[in-house]
């Protein structure tokens, strides 16, 4: 739209009939002469500069909507200095425009009048509250533009395929990594605010020729057309950049993408399951959050199913069972511990690897009841030895952190330690590192009040390990077998493990290092100090049976 004339007898009228809409604001900002006009009843200052910034020092819009309102400024200024492809933009905010009254919903409207050159000079906004009829339209919009009822959604994504026959489309999904500790550290109403953020954001961010939903939970996509891959990245970064920062919450966005250059007979609903299977190769990966589909992920997501629909009746059939991987004492070769380790024994398919298995249970949850399937084991097979007279060594089981948050881990695992009547020095317990230790520290100083011995399992694999050293909870460091094998090659490696051994051992750390698998790796370790190792060089995890004739022949 171009630029009205305020002198003008249309605009004059136009001016009148905004006075007449009652229980709306009106006003135009003048952005190229940085001045307000207001249309009726005065609601912002005349010598205002930029109206924007007085909404939100003003207090009018609530904290709740200022995220999605913050979005809402950048869109204008993006559109005012770099130029935009829309005429205008809308937003709901939640605002108080009376002191006196409770805060409400309202439309924000931004309708962008040009120059002759097309330039954004003035834009015209008006603040209209919402009503029932609308608010119940949006929910029913909502709900048919999910994963469950996609009705609104497909009919729009076939609306921009219609108009975009000859280019490429792209399926963009992502999620809040974690998102289940935000509701559990921060409350369920701080979550859904941040969904109602993003999902308020997505409308302001994405032109019409880019249909978008809440698919379900925290998950959403964008479904965009494109010439060049750039685009689809550009695309990301830019929903990362204005969609990361709401209300002081700490969080990260995962994204999946799969593309299609033929949309004849286009599946949309398996492009999207696409898209998923992309964004979750990448869940946990803390240098990528951007992932595309390829052909390989479809034979990763046969596998997942299988495992899944084999999972419960697995439990159920005791089809998962304890092996123990010794740990020895590298002067005198004894054995002086073992790591219990989760195998599945297939009735027809024989042993499933934990490779296939374990990242499958991390992330749909059933890791934890696996877990306390491998604690009892263990805790039965140390009571085992006391009453066969067979002298126990401390048996380690891995509790995965991603369930320390909702789960009572620490009286769950002294309720087995009652069962079965042993000494709780015996269990030991390892945790892998991670870059949010933080979150996990209370946890683990219960465990070590509790009694347990805690280990940091993979030291040397994550992030921020000497860092972690100044403020640790726990007792022993075990080295994980890539930061052994890669440093080994070097002088200076060497010279790396052998002071974070001597360091560790300075601030009262014991060290056991795994993964070793020479016994030129075993000897080095026992020169730096360590004096604690298992690895294939003494043995590969074995069933229970065949460990007590190792132990018994062994330590004899």
């Amino acid at each position: 739209m171009k630029k009205t004339d305020y002198s003008s007898g249309d605009y004059l009228k136009l001016i009148e009939m905004m006075k007449q809409d009652e229980g709306c604001v009106h006003f135009l900002w003048c952005c190229s002469e940085r001045r307000v006009l207001p249309i009726g009843d005065v609601f912002i200052p005349e010598d205002c500069s930029n109206p924007l910034d007085y909404l939100r020092e003003s207090g009018m819009v609530n904290n709740t909507s200022m995220g999605a309102f913050n979005v809402f400024c950048a869109q204008i200024e993006e559109g005012i200095f770099s130029g935009s492809a829309v005429n205008n933009l809308n937003v709901e905010l939640q605002m108080n425009l009376c002191e006196s009254a409770e805060p409400s919903m309202y439309h924000l409207f931004a309708l962008f009048l040009r120059n002759d050159s097309q330039k954004i000079t003035d834009i015209q906004f008006c603040i209209r509250p919402c009503s029932e009829k609308e608010a119940f339209a949006k929910q029913v919009l909502n709900l048919f533009s999910s994963d469950k009822n996609p009705k609104f959604f497909q009919q729009r994504i076939n609306n921009m395929l219609a108009r975009n026959r000859n280019r490429k489309i792209g399926f963009v999904q992502f999620d809040v990594e974690r998102f289940k500790l935000i509701n559990e550290n921060l409350g369920s109403e701080a979550g859904d605010e941040l969904l109602q953020f993003l999902n308020d954001s997505l409308g302001l961010i994405c032109n019409s020729e880019q249909p978008f939903c809440r698919l379900t939970a925290d998950v959403f996509m964008v479904v965009t057309p494109f010439d060049d891959t750039n685009e689809l990245v550009s695309l990301v970064h830019m929903l990362e950049s204005k969609l990361s920062d709401y209300n002081g919450i700490e969080y990260r966005l995962i994204f999946g993408i799969c593309t299609t250059e033929n949309i004849e007979g286009m599946n949309t609903r398996q492009m999207g399951d696409h898209a998923t299977l992309a964004r979750q190769s990448i869940k946990g990966n803390a240098l990528e959050n951007i992932a595309f589909y390829n052909g390989d992920m479809k034979t990763t997501l046969q596998k997942k199913k299988v495992i899944e629909d084999d999972m419960h009746k697995a439990l159920i059939n005791n089809e998962f069972v304890m092996f123990l991987q010794p740990k020895h004492c590298i002067s005198n070769g004894r054995i002086i511990g073992a790591e219990a380790l989760a195998r599945w024994i297939h009735p027809e398919k024989g042993m499933i690897s934990p490779i296939d298995f374990i990242p499958v249970f991390e992330e749909n949850g059933f890791i934890l009841k696996l877990d306390q399937v491998i604690w009892e084991s263990a805790c039965r097979k140390i009571r085992e030895w006391i009453d066969k007279g067979i002298e126990p060594v401390p048996i380690s089981v891995n509790v995965s952190r991603e369930y320390l948050h909702n789960f009572d881990v620490v009286n769950q695992l002294l309720s087995y330690i009652k069962k079965y009547d042993i000494p709780i020095k015996l269990l030991e317990l390892e945790i892998t590192e991670s870059i949010d230790a933080e979150g996990v520290d209370d946890i683990v100083k219960c465990m070590k009040d509790a009694g347990f011995t805690m280990l940091m399992d993979d030291f040397g694999s994550g992030y921020s390990s000497l860092n972690m050293l100044k403020t640790t909870q726990f007792d022993v460091l075990k080295i994980d077998r890539s930061f052994l094998s890669e440093f080994m090659d070097s002088d200076r490696g060497r010279k790396i493990i052998s002071h974070t051994i001597s360091m560790s051992h300075d601030i009262g750390l014991d060290i056991i290092a795994e993964g070793v698998e020479t016994s030129e790796q075993a000897q080095f370790l026992n020169d730096c100090g360590c004096n604690s190792a298992q690895g294939y060089f003494y043995s590969k995890p074995i069933p229970p049976e065949d460990f007590d004739r190792k132990l018994i022949e062994v330590n004899k």
